[in-house]
């Protein structure tokens, strides 16, 4: 095809300058391990956030739309830093500045809960998630390079660890809270242990040599995937479930909460949807990465999504139980968009890039959907307005996902 977008198999082995050494079995073993440990800094710096909100607010003073500005906070940096993370790759190697962008999300952890003001907060927060960002981008072409013939199913391993991540620190946080005597500050700052664990192992992966530890080949430089229409259809589809995603995790516990439900009930409900990804993420992936289209896939898990957010629109404390499970399976979408961006790309310095690309675009998408969601919370008096808007946005994820599914590789 003219546009360099090939019809392959689901799973291509790249035969470039890198691939697994196969001379011993420690090298894989040690990226395993830290890309997995990885993985579970992916987001609870961010659910931490949301079982505590009402108390953050009321100790820093924050509005409504300013506590959505605290939700955006991630789709902003990883849409900004982001970008920035091909070009870091290639000169320093993807495994040395994924251990940067760690030791950032410890710095940010340990810092933000003590600054006493909204902006220091905020800033704090950006510097954490910034760590974050160069991470989320770089960490599938490690998937690409290490594992080229078993992308799928590691790709639901790190999933996996993400979603393990992400469901203690929803469940865990208010517990920890109470531990400690109501002190929310405590509760959050402890968040930053896991990012020191998985410190180690990144630094003796930035030592190795090839595109992990070293500067990426020079297709870098040769393949702008922003010509490409299936990189926009990533790109879209990543924005939509990004939006969905940080709604759930921005709002979730407090729509829950505002319509009636104790403040604990409502933290283990927002875990149920970030627990749901556990078995999903992996048996996902895998499936996914045999298909030859996943297309089908984006289909289905969009009208989970419809369901679960017309079920809030209808009534939250109705059937608590089962929305939180219809839009747990709609943030296997995450998963899903980790797995077809490094499908999509014939080679690790490509999938670089395309998940650099469909990251960054897909979160400036997703930029004004927590702020939104929390101004029109604050213009209608109720949550009605701005869930009828989250039902409506699974259109678009629907449409751009199975296009981003289709059988093609850049």
């Amino acid at each position: 095809m003219n546009d360099g977008v090939r019809s392959v198999t689901p799973i291509t082995q790249y035969h470039g300058s890198v691939v697994i050494d196969e001379k011993t079995r420690t090298g894989g073993l040690l990226a395993l391990v830290a890309l997995l440990l990885a993985a579970v800094n992916l987001r609870l710096a961010v659910t931490s956030i949301g079982p505590v909100l009402t108390e953050i607010r009321d100790g820093l003073g924050m509005s409504a739309t300013v506590a959505g500005l605290l939700t955006s906070v991630p789709v902003l940096c990883f849409a900004s830093i982001g970008l920035a993370a091909p070009r870091l790759a290639q000169r320093l190697g993807a495994a040395r500045v994924i251990l940067i962008g760690l030791a950032l999300l410890t710095l940010g952890l340990v810092i933000r809960p003590y600054t006493g003001g909204s902006v220091l907060f905020l800033l704090f927060s950006a510097v954490a998630l910034a760590g974050i960002a160069v991470v989320n981008v770089l960490l599938p072409s490690i998937v690409k390079e290490r594992f080229p013939d078993r992308v799928g199913t590691v790709t639901g391993l790190y999933s996996v660890a993400l979603n393990i991540g992400a469901t203690t620190a929803a469940a865990a946080t208010v517990p920890i809270t109470d531990a400690f005597g109501g002190d929310w500050r405590l509760g959050l700052a402890c968040w930053s242990l896991a990012a020191v664990v998985a410190l180690p192992p990144w630094l003796l992966l930035a030592r190795s040599r090839g595109v992990a530890g070293g500067p990426a080949s020079s297709d870098h430089a040769a393949v702008r995937v922003s010509r490409h229409p299936v990189a926009w259809a990533l790109a879209v589809y990543f924005g939509m479930q990004s939006t969905s995603a940080y709604v759930i995790i921005g709002w979730l516990p407090e729509i829950y909460r505002d319509a009636g439900l104790s403040p604990s009930l409502a933290g283990v409900l927002f875990a149920v949807t970030s627990l749901l990804g556990v078995p999903l993420s992996f048996l996902l992936s895998a499936y996914a990465g045999r298909l030859r289209s996943q297309s089908g896939i984006a289909l289905v898990l969009g009208l989970f999504g419809i369901a679960g957010w017309a079920g809030l629109w209808a009534s939250p404390a109705a059937a608590p139980w089962l929305w939180a499970v219809l839009l747990g399976v709609v943030n296997a979408a995450f998963p899903l968009a980790l797995t077809m961006i490094a499908l999509r790309g014939r080679t690790p310095a490509t999938v670089v890039r395309l998940s650099a690309f469909a990251q960054s675009v897909g979160y400036l998408f997703a930029i004004p959907g927590p702020i939104l969601v929390g101004a029109l919370h604050d213009a209608s008096g109720g949550w009605r307005v701005p869930l009828a808007l989250m039902a409506v946005l699974m259109v678009p994820q629907i449409a751009a996902g199975m296009a981003a599914g289709r059988n093609r590789q850049i």
